[in-house]
């Protein structure tokens, strides 16, 4: 296991930092859509864009699905807090991963870091997070959404395919190639 040393001596563009571009651009894209929201949309207005998609402007004061929305105001700074963290640690991590071999997780983590900064910015800036994205099949609507969201939602699930599927492949494939060194110098 490396040292705290170790992990702190390595230059950066080695590690998973060297992806925080996609982390910029995303934050870029979802803090313009939301200002693109606020500037042209009227509080809980439905501007239909197809049978089964709108944009309409809400205000979520909670967590996923305004967990927590209705609670006093309290829950705006407990999901600050528990977003700067994420945040952090989500950056520390970056920094551990190797650029190369585990760009995929690297990835992944700069697309959620992405959206939980999009997220907290908006709950620093106005203590409430901007949703538009309306999804909905009948009378049945799904949650409103933002671009942060989404980011989150794909970074969560390249995270998983990470876990279950690259991740098992690689160990299986560095068995292989320890049994076959082992073999090749037990024959020597």
């Amino acid at each position: 296991m490396p040292s705290f040393k170790d992990i702190f001596n390595k230059p950066v563009l080695t590690t998973g930092m060297k992806w925080l571009w996609i982390t910029v651009i995303f934050f870029i894209l979802d803090q313009w859509t939301k200002q693109f929201a606020v500037s042209h949309l009227n509080y809980r207005e439905v501007f239909e864009v197809m049978p089964f998609f709108n944009f309409t402007l809400v205000y979520n004061e909670g967590a996923a699905f305004s967990f927590l929305a209705n609670q006093g105001g309290w829950q705006v700074y407990f999901f600050t807090t528990v977003s700067s963290v994420v945040s952090l640690g989500l950056l520390f991590w970056l920094y551990t991963l190797d650029a190369k071999k585990e760009w995929w997780l690297s990835v992944s983590l700069s697309l959620i870091l992405s959206g939980a900064m999009g997220n907290l910015y908006d709950r620093v800036t106005m203590g409430k997070v901007v949703d538009f994205i309306d999804w909905y099949y009948g009378t049945y609507h799904f949650p409103a959404f933002n671009i942060a969201d989404a980011v989150i939602f794909l970074g969560a699930a390249m995270m998983l395919w990470d876990s279950f599927v690259i991740a098992p492949a690689i160990q299986k494939t560095q068995k292989n190639q320890d049994s076959k060194e082992n073999e090749s110098a037990n024959e020597q």
